[in-house]
């Protein structure tokens, strides 16, 4: 089968966090041509890591060189020729070829302009750097990550990069679908900030089912995040346990030897169990510690807890699944070199949409002709997905992010809700009317309250997928097969839908009937592994997120819309499938490669960047206050000296060289240290942004909605619901675009508030059917 995205030409400008982008599109099928000048390659890309970094990026790709001085008529015929052109130039930067924005889309109304940068074209930081660690403590993910009183741990790197690559890519096909319908292109601005505030692990959007165990306000200390997804030694390792849903903890009561101790019903709760972590936790190290990982994880299995082995890079790379499922594969990354490379997260139609060879080396620009001028058939105010339909039968946090996705942007998506079963984020915290992750991940949408596990609910969701155009769902794999729902079957009543399909570790190989949880994704991928400090490597600090929850679901909807605009073309809908772990793969692909080519050469790092000094995150003024910075050159490490203070220092020895930088990183750390402890985290961020510096202070979750550049943007919206008692901020939108609208914010339906409507709008049910089916239990209207 063919890849979605085939007949669509990209030009990739990009550079830094935006390259991953050109990637994800071309691995969907677009034709991609990366254009680089002639004397673009700097001294500090010349790493090994750097190399491998840079080959996963651009994997798939064109690569054209051209010349700086004289190559601007062919770039701009290149633009003129592309259907999306991707960049990363900033407000006031000259481009290198002469191009602006305003010009192109005048001359080529046709061109999906996107720009991603770190900030975006406006706000007060829009002519800062940022690097990922500049992401993560500006978003709220470093505040949590970390040992509790300890220096705060940045994340393994990738992960943020991954992040912006799946929202500028979802922006850009959102405008490109658009001008299907209209005829018209527009200007995307993907400010890479927004997207980890947003889409890595929001503070102000949907939770997993731990934070049921959290603080509601928002403590200054990091939360003790090994006590919420709790890690123990056995054997020939490690294990992770997710003791979540109340029949879970009731079954690891019963494998306890049911301890009196525990036997008080209270413990059926998670803030429960969460409060007696010192208590509790010991008595499940002492059951494991002489079982080794398979099993444990297959006697959890057959009783029913999640339970999943915690393995470094090296066991990851070795694991039977990934290799039989496809997920890793051997494949030649630089001439000469044959490499385990992650293989793409997602299938279409049975085929990776993934990694199939490294980027090709072209003489020539390709020879693309202008676009004919397209007919409008479609309401250029309408918003992009307008018209489509899509029955959800997603749950948790994926579920419900892949939903809201296309329901922002104008699909009619109806949430399918069985009473009997409901979605675990329906589960009320603390006697609340209605969860906040419900208001923040199902605005937008409607909701039919129906028994899929009765035949007659069965008929009636068939029903309404023969008119329906997507359906999405996150059930263990088999599932929607053995309801009689998946795509071949559907496909025989409505050969347009497109069924989206995601799991934790995929459908196919050892692993795909396990149940998935994204902390044993993470602990199975290697993540887990490399998020720990480097001198302590039995602490694992990524218990506090839920990557990858959040970005998986955007990436799922990405392949989603990807089929949407193939189905223009063909008339055909499509099979679509998405492991977790796949993602996770994928976004540390680099340090995967890295192992495989040196084994036991990838270890976690902490907070210094391997290459360049000084380097990490620096204690500030003030009580657990901090800032990250990192100096890559020696002319930003001169103007470093002058900032601190110490202009003797730009010419010592020790420190006037890269090289030098690194043998002595404990002095030079020293020497930044120093002043940042004298100053405020964004006086310390904004000093060393006035030379050039990437730095950022941390920021946590509250501070968010005060700060002054994503105020300046309208970062947040507010949702409501008259069931809450205040109203919530939340994302305001993906991408800031020329034409297209920001969302509404339609309030999150009561389980099964639309069902009448639903039921009379699109089967014309009478009253008499209806009343049977409700009386029957098969319809399940709110209450």
């Amino acid at each position: 089968m063919s890849l979605p995205l085939e007949s669509v030409r990209v030009l990739d400008m990009t550079d830094g966090l935006g390259e991953s982008t050109g990637r994800l599109l071309a691995d969907l099928g677009a034709e991609v041509v990366r254009v680089a000048g002639s004397d673009t390659r700097s001294p500090e890309t010349q790493s090994p890591h750097h190399d491998v970094a840079d080959a996963l990026r651009n994997a798939n790709k064109q690569r054209l060189v051209v010349d700086s001085a004289t190559g601007a008529e062919t770039v701009a015929g290149l633009v003129a020729g592309a259907d999306i052109v991707l960049t990363s130039d900033r407000h006031d930067a000259d481009d290198a070829w002469g191009l602006d924005a305003t010009t192109v889309q005048a001359d080529s109304p046709h061109l999906v302009w996107v720009s991603i940068t770190p900030f975006g074209l406006t706000g007060p930081y829009r002519g800062r750097v940022a690097d990922e660690n500049v992401l993560y403590a500006m978003s709220g993910v470093l505040s949590r990550s970390g040992a509790p009183g300890e220096v705060p741990l940045l994340p393994p790197a990738g992960l943020a990069e991954g992040t912006v690559a799946a929202h500028a890519a979802w922006a850009a096909l959102l405008a490109y679908r658009r001008r299907l319908e209209t005829g018209v292109g527009d200007t995307v601005d993907v400010s890479a900030f927004e997207a980890i505030v947003h889409g890595f692990d929001p503070g102000f959007g949907t939770q997993g089912s731990a934070a049921a165990g959290r603080s509601e306000d928002y403590p200054r200390n990091r939360p003790a995040a090994a006590d919420f997804y709790p890690v123990f030694g056995c054997r020939d390792g490690r294990v992770r346990i997710c003791l979540l849903a109340k029949r879970q903890w009731r079954a690891m009561f019963e494998w306890l030897g049911e301890p009196e101790e525990f036997a008080d019903p209270a413990y059926d709760t998670i803030p429960s169990r969460f409060a007696a972590a010192d208590r509790l936790h010991p008595l499940i190290a002492v059951l494991f510690a002489d079982r080794t990982q398979a099993e444990l994880v297959g006697e959890g299995a057959r009783r029913g807890i999640p339970v999943g082995a915690v393995y470094t890079l090296g066991q990851a790379l070795a694991v039977d699944h990934f290799a039989e499922s496809g997920a890793l594969i051997d494949a030649e990354l630089f001439p000469g070199v044959t490499a385990r490379v992650p293989a793409g997260h997602t299938s279409i139609g049975g085929r990776r949409a993934g990694f199939r060879a490294p980027a090709r080396t072209i003489d020539d620009p390709p020879q693309w002709d202008v676009p004919a001028a397209l007919e409008s058939t479609g309401d250029p105010t309408a918003a992009p997905l307008a018209g489509v339909r899509v029955l959800d039968l997603g749950v948790i946090v994926f579920g419900a992010e892949l939903s809201r996705q296309l329901a922002d942007y104008g699909a009619d998506v109806i949430k399918i809700e069985n009473a009997n079963y409901p979605d675990g984020l329906r589960q009320s915290k603390r006697g609340a009317k209605i969860p906040a992750s419900v208001a923040w991940g199902h605005r937008n949408k409607r909701s039919l309250g129906l028994d899929l596990r009765s035949p007659e609910g069965a008929k009636v969701f068939r029903r309404l997928a023969a008119d329906a155009d997507v359906v999405v769902a996150n059930f263990k794999p088999g599932t929607l097969a053995n309801m009689g729902m998946s795509y071949e079957s559907l496909a025989e009543i409505n050969p347009a839908i497109i069924v989206a399909e995601a799991s934790a570790f995929g459908a196919t190989g050892p692993w795909r009937t396990r149940m998935g949880y994204g902390p044993l994704v993470r602990a199975a991928s290697g993540v887990s592994a490399l998020w720990s400090y480097p001198d302590d490597d039995e602490l694992l600090c990524d218990g506090s997120t839920v990557y990858p929850d959040h970005v998986a679901g955007h990436l799922c909807a990405t392949a989603v819309l990807s089929a949407l605009i193939a189905r223009r073309r063909t008339g055909r809908g499509a099979a679509i499938e998405l492991a977790q772990s796949d993602v996770a793969l994928t976004h540390i692909g680099a340090s995967l490669v890295a192992e495989s080519l040196r084994p036991g050469s990838v270890r976690p790092i902490g907070n210094a960047h391997p290459h360049h000094a000084p380097s990490g995150v620096f204690a500030c003024a003030g009580d657990d206050e901090w800032c990250v910075a990192t100096v890559r050159t020696d002319e930003q490490w001169g103007a470093v000296c002058e900032v601190v203070g110490r202009p003797d220092l730009a010419a010592d020895e020790r420190f006037a060289t890269a090289a030098a930088r690194l043998s002595h990183r404990a002095e030079v750390d020293e020497v930044l240290a120093r002043w940042t402890a004298t100053v405020t985290p964004a006086q310390a961020a904004t000093g060393l942004q006035n030379v050039g510096v990437a730095a950022g202070p941390m920021l946590r979750l509250p501070e968010l909605l005060d700060d002054e550049h994503l105020r300046a943007r309208a970062t947040y919206t507010t949702v409501t619901h008259e069931l809450l008692p205040a109203e919530l901020p939340a994302t305001a939108r993906a991408a800031v675009f020329g034409d297209i609208e920001d969302p509404p914010s339609c309030q999150a339906p009561l389980a099964g508030e639309h069902t009448r409507q639903i039921c009379a709008a699109l089967l014309n049910m009478d009253d008499a059917e209806y009343g049977r089916l409700v009386e029957s239990g098969v319809l399940q209207p709110a209450h």
